[in-house]
């Protein structure tokens, strides 16, 4: 018996960040729901703040100042699709502390999931796997979710082939279907809680939507991408910058080093 476990211990091994996360922002957001008032928001805020330092140690060091990049980021696009579009709207009618620090985690949790065992050894097949359960929810907001929910879910439908594009052709599919799995859970565990609700029908397109829509992992995969586009456009500017500062003027900078430093660290991988 003691060898079976050993050998559990070292398969789950790997996983461990992923399965961590998993039972973390559904534990996190069933707290929230059980709980009044912005003080216990502060509470959760920080701890997941201190959640995010501890998981971006587990990314490699050259990309690690992106999960950073992604909080303000991230709160740039919450002020808009909440206070400003709003298309969902949270219990206390604010942007939680904990929300920005949430989606960096689900960046850490896309960008790693490419050096997970089963993603190397079957990342298309899994992709494909993560598409037709997209679909299924798609079709089933369009079917059969409008007679248990009392909602027609025509916005989730209408952002799924941007999601089918992030996760089949992209060439970013590990990490986006990585993000849908982590998605799914926080959107299914955050509605279900109370914590925050989707219109019913679409602020500008009056779409009917679902709570939450069914392909809403697009808008995470907008914000995410952002932060894959942004990275080695600050990257450039920041190396520049440095390189500005020690060498003398008129010797500039190494330019193919630095494009090497890029696509040695941004290069998409298949």
């Amino acid at each position: 018996m003691p060898r079976y476990a050993a050998l559990l211990a070292r398969t789950v091994r790997p996983y461990a960040l992923h399965l961590s996360l998993l039972v973390y922002t559904p534990a996190l957001l069933f707290v929230d729901g059980t709980t009044d008032g912005v003080e216990p928001q502060i509470a959760l805020g920080l701890l997941t703040f201190g959640v995010l330092w501890a998981a971006s140690r587990r990314v490699e060091s050259a990309r690690r100042w992106e999960v950073w990049l992604c909080v303000p980021l991230a709160t740039l696009f919450e002020v808009f699709g909440s206070l400003i579009w709003g298309g969902y709207t949270y219990e206390l009618r604010n942007i939680p502390l904990y929300v920005p620090p949430g989606h960096a985690l689900v960046y850490v949790f896309g960008i790693t999931a490419a050096g997970l065992p089963v993603v190397r050894r079957h990342g298309r097949a899994l992709r494909r796997l993560v598409m037709v359960a997209a679909s299924g929810w798609v079709v089933a907001g369009l079917t059969v979710l409008p007679f248990l929910t009392g909602r027609l879910d025509v916005q989730g439908a209408i952002v799924w082939p941007l999601l089918a594009w992030c996760v089949l052709r992209s060439g970013k599919g590990d990490m986006f279907a990585a993000i849908w799995l982590a998605v799914a859970t926080i959107e299914i565990a955050g509605t279900w809680a109370g914590d925050w609700v989707w219109a019913a029908s679409a602020p500008w397109s009056h779409l009917p939507s679902g709570n939450p829509p069914s392909a809403i992992a697009a808008g995470y995969a907008v914000i995410d991408g952002s932060v894959a586009l942004l990275a080695p456009l600050v990257l450039a500017v920041a190396l520049r910058a440095r390189a500005t500062l020690v060498a003398a003027p008129a010797r500039g900078v190494d330019s193919p080093s630095l494009r090497s430093s890029l696509v040695e660290t941004y290069a998409p991988r298949t």
